[in-house]
């Protein structure tokens, strides 16, 4: 394993018994989940992840950033969870799109935060495909400390420097990236599902890296935990192929260069 990195995730069948020390409630709570390192099982256990952390850390205030006309969880389920979601989007028009019933906050998480936000309340904030968005990682993970209540867990799902398509994406201008992405998802559009610029900002699954930089911000815990794979290169049979051979070294070798996704998590 190169030096500096953390052991990967295995694909385990028996989870490790979990630590005792007060800085080890995320390895914990991610031990206790079975995590696999595959794209597949990052996209389809991200809610559940959700769920297990807001049982597991008795979340009662939510925050979820970026969320637009489509919150993560309907007002039901939140009735059954028992909390309340806070729903954040920097555009109006947006949130404006979402159930009345829902509470929003309209502000930029990379930005300066209105005096109208509610600082150290949220007991987990959470994103999805947002974080590779903002233009300064580290002022939206200053923010993100901000709002926490003390305790509380932050956790962004984003795609990660420098798998090859997200390099394209990240060097090509805005307009080139909108009209491919549209063009491999015909479902996509400004109506539907927007494309947004790509900054990559702290968008690297490498810990040495990101722990150093999120640490002094003044998280207590910090876990990155990496994706392989994703579904760019389906169309092509033998880049397919060879695609599917490479992620699978990179996985169990932790090469965390070829990532493709990745979970940040954080306890302030």
């Amino acid at each position: 394993m190169p030096s500096g990195l953390a052991a990967p995730i295995p694909l385990a069948t028996a989870p490790a018994a979990p630590r005792r020390d007060e800085h080890a409630l995320l390895a914990n709570a991610f031990t206790e989940l079975r995590v696999q390192n595959s794209d597949e099982w990052g996209w389809n256990n991200y809610e559940r992840v959700l769920r297990h952390l807001v049982k597991r850390n008795g979340a009662r205030q939510l925050l979820e950033i970026g969320g637009g006309r489509t919150a993560k969880f309907d007002l039901d389920e939140l009735a059954r969870m028992g909390v309340e979601l806070t729903v954040n989007d920097i555009s109006a028009s947006e949130l404006a799109r979402l159930p009345t019933d829902y509470h929003t906050a309209c502000f930029d998480v990379a930005g300066t935060l209105p005096a109208s936000i509610k600082q150290n309340t949220y007991d987990l904030a959470f994103s999805q495909m947002v974080f590779e968005h903002v233009a300064d990682g580290r002022q939206a993970w200053k923010n993100m400390h901000k709002v926490l209540a003390p305790g509380g867990i932050g956790i962004a799902f984003l795609p990660t420097l420098f798998t090859f398509p997200y390099v394209v994406n990240w060097l090509i201008p805005d307009s080139v990236g909108k009209r491919i992405a549209e063009l491999l998802d015909r479902k996509r559009s400004d109506d539907t599902t927007p494309v947004f610029p790509a900054r990559y900002s702290w968008a690297f699954s490498i810990e040495r890296w990101m722990k150093p930089m999120l640490s002094e911000i003044g998280y207590r815990e910090v876990m990155i935990v990496p994706f392989y794979g994703h579904r760019y290169y389906q169309r092509f049979p033998v880049v397919r192929d060879v695609h599917r051979w490479f992620t699978d070294l990179a996985r169990r070798r932790d090469w965390r260069f070829f990532s493709s996704y990745m979970y940040v998590v954080v306890r302030k």
